[in-house]
């Protein structure tokens, strides 16, 4: 039977933990490496409900994309996810910016769901290196795009046009919109991400690339299934998807 240690090591080995943004808190967040597994629950965040739905189903390990205590905590109650893993002797491993830059990972999972298949980085290294790059064989406008956006991810999406055709496009899920100005510089017309502000927009218009903002967890959400999928095959356990921990719904577009 695999421990924890045995799980962290698989996921360590095709998303490397030294590889996450210095801001950022892979890795093991609780429990114990020496733990058993049986049971693995899989959730893009962890919730009280993420929570709730591993114990309901005896499982000794929940894995995350987004760290469960990411911000110094001061204190910790009884609502807290992180303290409602420890008082159920559970362990939790998240892979967060190390899963966003692998390959294989987040991005690659988002332009697989997109129907762009396996895409290359847009840089070789530094944190742009997890934004993901497709071109389309002939300019595309930017509607049928957040269209086709919209359909491919079953939630509704909001866009900019600054005013060109689309051929190259860059695609980063989450909050990608950081690396918009540098997309546009390296010749991208279309930044898809997950969030995007008012203002973003415009520096996007300003920037020469339109954007689509088709929902943090939307855009991240493909690789809960990939990442299940992989430890089922290479451990044997169970491995169950929690319910949605979307913290908000959205009205589909299609």
């Amino acid at each position: 039977m695999p421990t924890v240690k045995d799980i962290y090591d698989f996921i360590n080995s095709i998303a490397p933990f030294d590889r996450q943004s210095e801001w950022d808190n892979s890795g093991i967040a609780a429990g114990s490496f020496e733990q058993e597994v049986q049971t693995v629950v899989l959730a893009l965040d962890i919730t009280a409900d993420v929570v709730a739905f591993a114990r309901e189903n005896n499982a000794q390990l929940v894995v995350s994309h987004h760290p469960v205590i990411f911000k110094p905590r001061k204190r910790l109650m009884s609502n807290d996810p992180a303290y409602m893993l420890a008082n159920a002797g559970m362990s939790a491993i998240c892979a967060h910016t190390s899963l966003d830059i692998a390959d294989g990972g987040v991005n690659d999972a988002l332009t697989e769901k997109l129907g762009y298949g396996k895409c290359k980085p847009l840089t070789a290294e530094g944190e742009a290196a997890m934004v993901r790059v497709y071109e389309y064989a002939e300019p595309r406008e930017i509607g049928d795009i957040a269209a086709e956006t919209a359909k491919a991810l079953e939630t509704a999406v909001r866009y900019s046009d600054c005013g060109k055709p689309v051929k190259k496009v860059a695609v980063c899920g989450g909050a990608g919109c950081d690396f918009a100005s540098l997309c546009a510089d390296l010749g991208c017309d279309l930044l898809i991400t997950g969030d995007a502000d008012h203002h973003d927009f415009l520096d996007g218009i300003t920037d020469g690339i339109s954007i689509i903002a088709a929902g943090h967890y939307e855009t991240e959400n493909p690789i809960v299934d990939v990442l299940a999928n992989a430890i089922k095959e290479k451990f044997g356990v169970n491995t169950l998807v929690a319910p949605s921990s979307a913290p908000c719904q959205t009205t589909v577009w299609i």
